[in-house]
């Protein structure tokens, strides 16, 4: 390896969004993530709707069903 390109390989504070927090090792001195293996779905075997910025709520606006109009008559 060259020296001086590398960055420093620091301990590194990992903070989730469920409130869990480990320490690691990285480049960057924090981390903030979102999901972490406390609140993964996969490890943890319970499943829950995770939803990013919405996206959820505006699938259900953009195709529920709408009421259906009534035909228009010729007059």
């Amino acid at each position: 390896m060259q020296t001086e390109i590398h960055p420093e390989y620091v301990a590194c504070k990992v903070h989730c969004s469920c409130g869990n927090e480990f320490t690691t090792r990285s480049t960057a001195s924090t981390l903030r993530v979102e999901l972490c293996s406390e609140c993964h779905p996969f490890y943890t075997g319970k499943q829950k709707l995770v939803d990013t910025g919405g996206r959820v709520e505006r699938f259900e606006r953009r195709y529920a069903k709408k009421k259906p109009t009534p035909p228009k008559t010729a007059s």
